[in-house]
């Protein structure tokens, strides 16, 4: 008897510990649960390279896991899918539009010098670009704040012409959107106006970003290359000192900015490896780009195939759902073993209580981003649960048919169901197993938690069942055949 009271503090204390954790460490949920988006990539082949391998696969992942860490979305994940796609969840983002952009640009770095002669075409460039950016902030701005447009901001036919100039007539989307492009066009036709150098972003150390003095709402980006890539600038800057070339910075084939290097650095150029890129960027593009650069260029270009947006609305109305289907699993489950089994059904339902418990405990430790699938792999890990109860009790009943004493028959009960119970358990982790690491995205958190649940329900089955039973059987009260099995089909020795 002191045994089984030992065991059964050992269980009274491991639901405690359950419930504690529960309670400390809230469940992690998945996109589908708590809303959120995910962006289906497509690495393209680019260059000499015509298909995509595996080790360039986990290369453009591993930039993106930067750049996506960069972002500071929580809980993010980013998986493989077949030979050439990524997966990417961003859970509680529901404007995966700069998601998108920050991911999908390839973010080449340049720093190039003015082609001689061009003087004259880069100013006039320069200024048209000030303009639309100007007009497009003022737009975005009213915009936003609810306020209608107003037309004397821009000469119609100066945009008119420019968008001839750039082969835009008549493009598509609201005038926004046309300035956007115009914006496009004439940064890349600045960009095209210097000559390209062996001074990119692959000789960056790191980046930073820091506002700039005197200029409120106005971030500047800020670079520190490597001995290369320092003696490299140094010979850039000093080759267009006082000549009044340019120095352009190129990002993606754009020109975000272009600075002046003055007299004084003739002699050695502009030395210590450091630089700073202000190209009038708020915080938010500064540290975008920050982020890119920080990441590293992508070995291969990415094609975003699919950007699909779940609402936290939608994602709890899917909690609400599960709960209810949970529940109800448990509910039905509970009433059949109550039905079938009488006081050891009872017994079985309280021990799956306990099972429930630790799985949610087991969720939250390791942790467990739970979705719709994992929340499917653990209802189904309860029928598991529910089918070792089944096995045991059935040979209990069988022991007692055959004229056993109660005691007895239960634990030749558990002793006979032992084999089939491991057996079935052990094929369906092999399965778990099989699932967890050849599947992928959400196929993993189903075989996660049906694995969980398999291991647990072993234990409970074999554990918490026997112990609770065991401690009942204590009770005089209750150590009755009948409480077990009708009394028409107890021999009459037992009934």
């Amino acid at each position: 008897m002191a045994r089984q009271q030992g065991w059964f503090a050992l269980i009274l204390a491991l639901a405690i510990a359950a419930g504690s954790v529960t309670a400390s460490f809230p469940l992690e949920l998945g996109l589908d649960l708590r809303g959120g988006s995910q962006l289906t990539l497509e690495v393209q082949p680019a260059g000499e390279i015509t298909r995509v391998k595996s080790e360039q696969l986990e290369a453009v992942k591993a930039v993106l896991d930067r750049r996506v860490n960069g972002l500071g979305v929580a809980e993010s994940t980013l998986q493989t899918i077949g030979d050439n796609q990524l997966v990417l969840q961003l859970p509680g983002e529901q404007d995966p539009t700069r998601a998108a952009k920050v991911l999908g640009e390839t973010a080449l770095l340049e720093f190039r010098a003015q082609k001689p002669g061009t003087e004259q075409e880069v100013r006039g460039l320069q200024r048209l670009k000030r303009q639309v950016e100007s007009i497009l902030k003022s737009k975005q701005e009213r915009a936003i704040s609810g306020e209608s447009p107003s037309d004397d901001e821009l000469d119609k036919q100066q945009l008119v012409e420019a968008q001839q100039a750039f082969g835009l007539q008549g493009s598509v989307g609201s005038e926004v959107e046309q300035l956007e492009q115009l914006n496009e066009k004439v940064s890349i036709k600045i960009a095209e106006l210097f000559e390209p150098t062996s001074l990119t972003g692959k000789d960056l150390v790191t980046a930073g970003r820091q506002q700039q003095q005197n200029v409120p709402d106005s971030w500047e980006v800020t670079l520190s290359f490597n001995r290369e890539g320092g003696d490299q600038f140094a010979e850039l800057t000093q080759s267009i000192a006082g000549t009044g070339r340019l120095l352009g910075i190129v990002l993606d084939g754009r020109s975000i900015s272009e600075a002046s290097v003055g007299e004084q650095f003739r002699a050695a150029g502009i030395t210590g490896g450091a630089a700073t890129i202000s190209g009038n960027f708020n915080a938010e593009d500064a540290r975008d780009l920050e982020v890119q650069l920080r990441g590293g260029s992508l070995p291969l270009p990415v094609e975003i195939l699919e950007v699909r947006t779940i609402g936290p609305t939608l994602g709890a109305e899917n909690i609400r759902r599960s709960l209810i289907a949970a529940l109800s699993g448990l509910a039905l489950v509970a009433v059949f073993m109550v039905v079938a089994y009488r006081l050891a059904g009872l017994v079985a339902v309280l021990a799956l209580s306990l099972y429930a418990l630790f799985n949610l405990a087991m969720y939250a430790l390791i942790p467990v981003i739970l979705t719709l699938p994992g929340i499917a792999g653990f209802i189904l890990s309860i029928g598991m649960a529910v089918d070792a109860n089944v096995l045991i009790f059935e040979r209990v009943k069988d022991e007692l048919r055959r004229g056993n004493t109660l005691i007895r028959s239960i634990e030749t009960g558990f002793s006979q169901a032992l084999s089939s119970i491991v057996d079935g358990h052990l094929t369906t982790l092999i399965s778990c197993a099989a699932l967890f690491f050849l599947g992928t995205g959400l196929v993993k958190g189903f075989a996660a938690t049906l694995g969980i649940g398999v291991v647990l329900s072993l234990f409970t089955a074999l554990s918490c069942t026997r112990t609770l039973l065991r401690f009942l059987m204590g009770y005089q009260a209750l150590r009755r055949p009948t409480n077990f099995l009708p009394a028409k089909q107890l021999p009459s020795s037992l009934a």
